[in-house]
């Protein structure tokens, strides 16, 4: 079947063709083995993509590399998971919100430096912060800006923790400068954005939990969450601001994986494996040609599902790179958002 997509970064369509494949994810657990010619390999990620990532691995064992290869799957908290690796946590393939968090097992030797040195610099899923309000948007937010109002609850992830959380504080912070501001000014939304605060769970996927349990107006999150929420039936809205940051998840094979966990990772990159993220809400990667992105239930226009962004912000050309985001802004001593937040009560 052929179809058009938009490019995340231009819009312009393009025509494509591939199979897709859905599949519900495997267990949880951590340990790798091998007998004859299978393969047990150890899966270690944030929360959010678990359900995707499954669907790819499924897909991936009715390929030849893949046939007889199965998985131990760990899905946590973007950072703890980073450092639970480090910490012993056996892990052929990781699959993480930040490109830090592998920096970090690179720095370890768990992970080859090389590990982004390809035409997809590292990066397996793509998507953009999204506002998701209750059904009929009853609070009528429609941007960022909105979330500084009065009497808006807010659920966002700790960004001590999760990766998604820093996503969306940054595209947020990032939005007001666009518009016009300083960073003095960027500053004080955010901390009326903090005094909005109603819980700031550990992970992006227990902010999603928290949130469809009744706690606030307003969950700030991933797009991949928002429609995947409303693929599995929530009833919630959600918007997608012309201002937003590219949010791109890293993932890589260790250093002493099996043979397969690259061939997966090959898979997963391809046009084939972006298809099926893109079934499950995450844009393709912009460097991956051929991907059948179709109709995606869930999405706020199913036959358009990934419309383009006004302003896309990036996390190297508009803020610098990771090094300086994380001095900047989330160091535990200095950090502008660490600050913001030990000042909001939030912990």
């Amino acid at each position: 079947m052929t179809i058009t997509r938009r490019n995340l970064m231009t819009g312009v369509a393009i025509a494509t063709s591939v199979a897709v494949l859905t599949a519900c994810a495997p267990s949880s657990t951590n340990t790798t083995t091998s007998h004859g010619d299978k393969a047990t390999l150890s899966f270690v990620a944030y929360s959010v993509p678990k359900a995707a990532d499954g669907a790819v691995q499924k897909a991936f064992a009715e390929t030849n590399p893949g046939k007889g290869v199965t998985w131990k799957q760990s899905y946590g908290a973007s950072g703890d998971q980073s450092r639970a690796v480090v910490g012993g946590l056996k892990a052929d393939v990781v699959h993480f919100s930040l490109a830090p968090d592998i920096t970090r097992l690179v720095d370890e030797g768990l992970v080859d430096k090389s590990w982004d040195q390809n035409d997809h610099q590292g990066i397996l899923s793509t998507s953009v912060v999204a506002i998701v309000v209750r059904k009929g948007n009853p609070k009528n937010i429609q941007s960022f800006a909105d979330l500084a109002k009065p009497g808006v609850g807010i659920v966002t992830p700790n960004p001590g923790s999760s990766g998604s959380a820093r996503w969306n504080i940054l595209a947020a912070y990032q939005s007001v400068i666009a518009s016009g501001g300083s960073e003095a000014d960027a500053e004080a939304y955010l901390e009326k954005l903090f005094a909005n605060v109603k819980a700031l769970p550990g992970s992006g996927r227990d902010a999603t939990t928290a949130f469809q349990g009744g706690t606030g107006d307003v969950l700030l999150s991933y797009e991949n969450e928002a429609i995947f929420a409303r693929q599995s039936g929530e009833a919630v809205d959600y918007v997608v601001p012309k201002q937003n940051l590219l949010i791109e998840n890293p993932a890589a094979v260790t250093t002493n994986a099996a043979p397969a966990a690259k061939e997966f990772l090959d898979f997963a990159i391809g046009a084939e494996g972006q298809g099926i993220y893109a079934k499950y809400g995450f844009r393709p990667v912009a460097s991956v040609q051929g991907v059948d992105v179709g109709t995606v239930k869930g999405a706020n226009d199913p036959a358009d599902p990934y419309p383009r962004i006004d302003e896309l912000f990036t996390i190297d050309e508009t803020f610098g790179g990771w090094e300086a985001v994380n001095t900047k802004f989330f160091d535990e001593k200095s950090g502008v958002i660490t600050r913001i937040i030990a000042e909001s009560g939030q912990s």
